[in-house]
């Protein structure tokens, strides 16, 4: 067992579905940032992970506030959300965002690839989302990118992997 910790939190599976494929794969304790330890510093490492939405990194700063009071030491986190991993100018704008640039020098962080699950959404995210799709059909000069976002945000969708916790596996395992 190592000596980790993965705390999430999560909203309609998927980042709870990845940080427990990631506890599994460093035989640690994995468990919802709202039911963490007291003490984290018997921990060398958390990993908290949350959901992107709007644009933020869910919960980031009441969770970094958290962790720090809770004694945390190293820290990595990763993000998960509806957009492919191949969005990478955009997934860097989310983290440009998030993250203040020492942050991002100090706190590893990885964005893993999920889906949309309109069934587990509160009424007002799905609202938004479906508002969203509907104002996207009404611009007239559409880029590729405007038209792959109105068809991805249109339905539920799954396009996690296990396979997407690789780089986040092998960076921990280094730490660790």
């Amino acid at each position: 067992m190592s000596d980790a910790i993965v705390l999430y939190n999560t909203w309609t599976g998927f980042t709870q579905r990845y940080a427990q494929l990631i506890g599994k794969e460093l035989a640690c304790p994995v468990q919802a940032l709202k039911d963490s330890p007291a003490d984290l510093s018997q921990y060398s490492t958390v990993v908290f992970g949350s959901r992107l939405h709007a644009g933020m990194f869910d919960g980031w700063k009441k969770a970094q506030k958290l962790l720090t009071q809770r004694g945390a030491n190293k820290l990595v986190v990763f993000a998960t959300g509806a957009m492919p991993n191949e969005a990478e100018a955009q997934i860097q704008k989310v983290w440009d965002q998030n993250l203040t640039p020492e942050e991002q020098k100090a706190i590893p962080h990885f964005y893993l690839q999920a889906g949309l699950c309109y069934e587990k959404m509160g009424g007002i995210d799905r609202t938004m989302m479906k508002f969203a799709a509907w104002a996207m059909t009404r611009k007239k000069a559409k880029t590729a990118e405007d038209e792959a976002f109105q068809n991805a945000i249109r339905q539920s969708y799954d396009i996690s992997d296990p396979k997407y916790i690789e780089p986040v596996i092998t960076f921990l395992k280094q730490q660790i």
